[in-house]
């Protein structure tokens, strides 16, 4: 038979993996069995599929072992096998080889990617199983080892959530284990139609307190800000009703996870090779994929964009400003919107007793991978421990969980990567010299003056118009009362009787004392009688004029 010419293959490949896949009756498989070309293992509740697949929009068919949602039209990949070894000469084979480990195999029986050794250096498993489960873990586990002949409790050899490719699905876990120095990240793809890693990474770096950074190749772009017991102190919306994070830190083990509270919810947290962002996902049936947030969100979600010693608000132009206490490095730039170079002290700092602190609380907390963490100190401790370090530049509660201090965090490095938000998030203690801290509070006490007053005026002017209000009220209600012939014939308002001194004895002390006073009376005419006596002003009825 005539071979097809060669220029058609990646599309007879393509068609071969693209074309309907027959489902394993089963979500495992064991040493005795395998799948290949088009064939899937489906998790027992039908929710995820495991096999080959060929990326949409790919023009050479390479094809790739892969997990996707199985209920959902567009096919949705969340874990990928083989990202630097494709499958170029089909089939694509995977099986379980003799000492338990995944592998897969090519068309000329060469191997392109394999899992870990489960059953250690040199050993055969026995029982091997890769399972495949509604989570969309893939787990490798295993009875025993036949190598000293004797066996064990079947256990978890290996899964995938240990290794991510690009998204994040409930229960994986994002960070590092320290005892067995796994590392888990998650990277992009190198395009939609190619899932080789990417540019992007977003991981956690280790050190200080917990803090989980996109890098764009070896350059940081976004940061989280660090943990603080209760949040990440730069994503303050990341809680919802139907979403459940969690940070987790402890001497085995650092890592962020989440939970959806309704499990029929399909959820993925994505990192996007595109647009270089960390999106969070829910399908909705008819409705497709929705994007509930992502990150980096805005302008100030830049990595340091700021510089040392500045902060970003997105409420004011320019976006950069200086702590408290501190002046931009180069004015010129800043006057231009451009804050990198960061700020500069203002005065000073003596080391020692002529130094005090400032308080911030509306930031998110600087970079912490370089600050030390005190878990056993109070917050008064930790103060004689900053004065007490001329490098000291900042100190705060390292753990805010229910309410509580506990420890505390000591930066003894410049202070970057801080944003302003309208709600508080943790108090700050920045170092200033004492002057510094003495003009800011008289500052802030003129401040709170001004409000005061103005406050108080404010009340006084509100109670003055209500009751101008009121009497206004009075008199249009009390007129229209009156009787509608009082108004037309009589005088509607009666005359009001003043009083005033007698003038013969306006300044004897004894009528002071009586308070002997003469009648006045005044009438007071409604305008329409006035308007009819004069005829209606006219100038031949001026007092002492007449006509003509």
């Amino acid at each position: 038979m005539r071979a097809p010419p060669l220029s058609l293959l990646p599309l007879l490949v393509a068609a071969a993996f693209l074309s309907p896949s027959p489902s394993i009756a089963t979500d495992k498989l064991d040493q005795t069995a395998s799948i290949a070309g088009n064939q899937t293992l489906e998790s027992a509740g039908g929710v995820f599929r495991l096999g080959f697949f060929v990326p949409p929009g790919s023009s050479d068919g390479r094809a790739y072992l892969g997990i996707w949602y199985a209920t959902i039209p567009e096919q949705t990949v969340v874990w990928v096998a083989n990202r630097l070894n494709p499958v170029v000469r089909p089939p694509g084979v995977l099986t379980l080889s003799a000492d338990g480990r995944l592998v897969i195999l090519d068309g000329r029986n060469a191997t392109l990617w394999s899992s870990d050794d489960a059953a250690g250096s040199g050993g055969v498993a026995t029982r091997a199983t890769a399972q495949l489960l509604d989570s969309g873990d893939l787990v490798v586990s295993h009875g025993g080892e036949s190598q000293s002949g004797s066996t064990a409790r079947t256990s978890v050899a290996w899964e995938s959530f240990d290794y991510p490719t690009d998204t994040l699905l409930p229960g994986v876990k994002l960070g590092v284990y320290g005892t067995s120095g796994i590392s888990r990240n998650i990277t992009s793809w190198r395009s939609a139609a190619d899932p080789s890693p990417g540019a992007y990474t977003f991981k956690l770096v280790s050190g200080g307190l917990p803090e989980f950074f996109l890098f764009r190749g070896m350059s940081k772009t976004y940061a989280s800000g660090p943990w603080n017991g209760a949040e990440l102190t730069g994503v303050p919306n990341l809680k919802s009703r139907d979403f459940i994070f969690q940070v987790i830190s402890n001497r085995d083990e650092t890592y962020y996870t989440y939970y959806v509270s309704d499990p029929s919810v399909l959820s993925r947290f994505v990192l996007n090779g595109t647009t270089g962002q960390v999106q969070r996902f829910s399908w909705h049936l008819g409705g497709g994929w929705s994007s509930f947030w992502h990150f980096p969100l805005d302008p100030c979600d830049s990595y340091a964009r700021c510089g040392a010693f500045g902060y970003c608000d997105v409420g004011q132009s320019p976006l950069c400003s200086c702590l408290p206490g501190f002046r931009p490095r180069s004015p010129q730039r800043w006057s231009v919107g451009d804050g990198s170079d960061g700020c500069v002290r203002t005065t000073n700092l003596s080391c020692g007793a002529g130094d005090g602190f400032w308080t911030v609380s509306r930031m998110k907390l600087p970079e912490a991978t370089s600050a030390t963490v005190h878990a056993g100190l109070t917050l008064d401790r930790c103060r004689q421990l900053c004065l007490g370090n001329c490098s000291c530049r900042a100190y705060a509660a390292a753990d805010i969980s229910g309410g509580i201090n506990r420890g505390c965090v000591i930066w003894a490095v410049d202070l970057i990567d801080m944003r302003q938000y309208s709600e508080v998030v943790q108090d700050v203690y920045i170092r200033l010299a004492q002057s510094e801290v003495d003009a800011l509070t008289a500052a802030a006490n003129r401040r709170s003056h001004v409000v005061v007053v103005i406050a108080v005026m404010a009340s006084i002017s509100g109670v003055l118009l209500l009751g101008a209000f009121a009497f206004g009220c009075l008199c249009f209600w009390r007129n229209r009362a009156a009787p509608a012939g009082s108004r037309d014939n009589e005088l509607p308002l009666q005359a009001i009787k003043l009083k005033r001194p007698r003038d013969d004895q306006r300044f004897s002390d004894e009528n002071k004392m009586s308070g002997e006073e003469d009648d006045l009376d005044l009438r007071l005419f409604d305008l329409a009688v006035i308007l009819a006596a004069t005829d209606n002003f006219a100038a031949d009825s001026k007092i002492g004029q007449g006509k003509a």
